[in-house]
């Protein structure tokens, strides 16, 4: 069985990669699951991510809850703020391709930059919310 948790964070990570927006900004789109050893910043990395049945008497459905994680050591929060603006518009509602499952909804449900003194670094947080139902 397929799961939608998975084929919903394989579209993500394909639509990101393919971000022309990203691209221009950053040179390259660096998205991880887990970032690697002395990583280039800037990057993102994808979160936490949560699963939750959401099936009614009639039909199967799941949401899940998911993060997209900002990192910079530019100075000052403007690059931070700049990269979760193009993640955002290049994911909050729009329609991604799921093998095996339908996305009903994505929206975008919190943001938050911060300053992690002792690494010297812009941490942006972006929390999505999508709905899948399964296709068959």
């Amino acid at each position: 069985m397929m799961s939608a948790t998975f084929e919903l964070q394989k579209a993500i990570f394909a639509t990101l990669k393919a971000s022309a927006p990203l691209a221009e900004m950053l040179g390259e789109v660096r998205l991880y699951d887990h970032a690697p050893a002395n990583v280039v910043f800037p990057y993102f990395t994808f979160g936490r991510t949560t699963g939750f049945d959401w099936s009614t008497s009639t039909e199967d459905g799941s949401e899940h809850l998911f993060t997209v994680h900002a990192w910079s050591k530019e100075k000052g929060k403007k690059q931070t703020l700049l990269m979760l603006e193009h993640v955002k518009a290049a994911l909050h509602d729009t329609e991604l391709a799921l093998d095996g499952f339908r996305l009903v909804n994505l929206r975008r449900e919190f943001e938050e930059v911060r300053y992690i003194d002792d690494l010297a670094i812009y941490h942006g947080i972006l929390r999505f919310r999508a709905v899948t139902e399964p296709t068959d």
